[in-house]
């Protein structure tokens, strides 16, 4: 598994990245490093193939807490923060922020080492629970790739989540405003024919399959799969 992953290390300290970097090679993990929060997020939306983030919390242009808001912002992807604070509060704020682990410096590698391999092991398990498939649609939740008939298609954000959520509730009639609340969440308040827009845009991008998203008139739509 160590051969398929790549970690992106993100630490201020020259050392620090290194010594880091050093055990996971030993590993046969894939590394890649940032030296601050704007080389991080530059190299996380370069590639689509990070598996983990190792986050330090203090570091100059933008912090680690804003790196992960903004990563989390589009992906789900295992965060483990480093920090020399032994703050209960820094704690707790992490944990809210969706990072999965949280490592107190100074700290042992072999034990970061041994975390890393542990909610990869956590993430690949549950990645294959993360798969839906309909009608020769290929969803991969966790990685975020859509694939049709074993090719691969380029969705924005909201484009997938609205297809995940078509294709959870696949058969069933969906209310714009229901789409709405669920794909967009309550804190969204504009015209719900927003939904139209993207229902016309992921129809286009998935071809003929485009056609399996039924209009439901003066309601909403539908994910049909004929049998």
């Amino acid at each position: 598994m160590a051969e398929e992953c790549k970690i992106l290390v993100v630490d201020d300290e020259s050392r620090m990245r290194k010594l880091v970097s050093d055990f996971l090679l030993k590993n046969n993990y894939q590394v890649l490093t940032a030296e601050n929060g704007e080389e991080a997020l530059d190299l996380f939306f370069a590639d689509n193939n990070i598996a983990l983030v190792i986050l330090d919390v203090m570091m100059p242009k933008m912090d680690g807490w804003q790196v992960c808001r903004e990563i989390r912002a589009v992906s789900k992807v295992p965060i483990i923060m480093l920090t020399a604070k032994g703050d209960e509060r820094d704690e707790l704020l992490g944990f809210e922020l969706g990072v999965d682990e949280y490592i107190s410096k100074p700290f042992s590698p072999k034990i970061l080492v041994a975390r890393v391999g542990a909610i990869l092991r956590r993430t690949t398990q549950a990645s294959a629970e993360t798969k839906l498939e309909a009608g020769g649609i290929t969803v991969d939740k966790s990685a975020h790739i859509v694939t049709i008939d074993g090719k691969e298609v380029d969705l924005s954000f909201k484009e997938f989540e609205l297809l995940v959520y078509f294709m959870e509730n696949c058969g069933i009639a969906l209310s714009r405003e229901k789409i709405l609340n669920s794909v967009w969440n309550y804190d969204y308040f504009g015209d719900a024919r927003t939904i139209d827009t993207h229902v016309k845009k992921l129809r286009s991008k998935l071809g003929s399959k485009g056609e399996l998203i039924k209009t439901i008139w003066g309601l909403g739509y539908k994910l049909e799969i004929e049998t």
